[in-house]
Formats: C-alpha cells, structure tokens, sequence
C-alpha cells in the first residue's frame, strides 16, 4: 500500500542532508588489536557551487578505541586533487574565495577545510585544503587547480 507521508518524505530528506564526503576507498596503515586500524582513506566532494569538479582528499584516519569512539584526534596532513569529472557549468555567481566544506576530524578542536579561489587572469578554480585547530592551526596543507575553458564564464559575485 502506498502511504502519502512517504511520497513527500523522502525528497525532504534529500533536500536537507548536508553535503558529506563520499568515501572511495580506504587502506589500512596499523593494525590495532581493538577498535578499527588506523588507515588511510580516499573521499570525493563535489564542489556545490561548480558542476562537474569533483575534489578527491586522501587523509588519515585514528583507529583503536578512540577512533571508534569518535574521541581520536585525525593528523593534520591531507592530500587534495581536484578534476573536471563532466561538463563545467556555474549556475550562480561564486565568490572570490570561499570554504566549500569543512568536516570535524576531533571532537571538538580540529577541522579539516576545503577552500576555492578563483584565479580570474587565467580562469581557473584553485582548491586548497588544510587543518585548523581552536587554538593552533597546521600549516600542513595542499593545492590543487582546475582550468575552466575560457568558454564558459566564471561568474563572481
């Protein structure tokens, strides 16, 4: 039988999800005897804001007790690069410079955060991703850059 709550159900949540990573794949680094190992894992953002870029960060992952529990505190190192995965379109104007995500990697201290740049004088999209702490940053961080066709415009705002 077909319930009306859940034909209008479903696009809601949709609608409502925040942008997550979509995890590729992973590598494990350490065995630990309890609790997950420490590994490495691969994930994929597309970029909200530009159709067709997808960023792809590999990071390290905590395992053992605290990482299972959530309580571990991820290194700041990652790796990011960043490709035309179809057809560039620029719906809305972007800014200058913006983060377009940004994911907890501790409980409450560290985050790890995706930031573009436009690069108007050669038309590409620079994407930058670091860590930062409440009360320290890492200056660990890593670039990558996407070349737009000159065709298609790269609105700011």
């Amino acid at each position: 039988m077909h319930h009306p709550f859940r034909s209008w159900l479903l696009p809601l949540l949709f609608v409502a999800a925040p942008l997550a990573a979509e995890e590729i794949g992973s590598v494990d680094t350490v065995f630990k005897f309890i609790g997950p190992d420490h590994k490495i894992v691969v994930e994929a953002y597309d970029d909200p804001g530009v159709e067709g870029v997808t960023c792809y960060i590999s990071r390290a992952k905590t395992g053992g007790l605290k990482g299972a529990f959530g309580l571990a505190e991820d290194r700041s190192e990652a790796s990011i690069a960043c490709r035309q995965v179809g057809p560039i379109a620029i719906a809305r104007p972007i800014r200058l410079q913006e983060e377009i995500f940004s994911e907890r990697t501790s409980l409450v201290f560290k985050r790890l955060r995706i930031v573009r740049m436009v690069d108007p004088q050669r038309h590409s999209l620079v994407y930058l991703t670091y860590s930062d702490r409440l009360i320290e940053g890492s200056p660990q961080n890593s670039v990558a850059v996407v070349a737009v066709d000159r065709t298609v415009p790269i609105p700011l705002r």
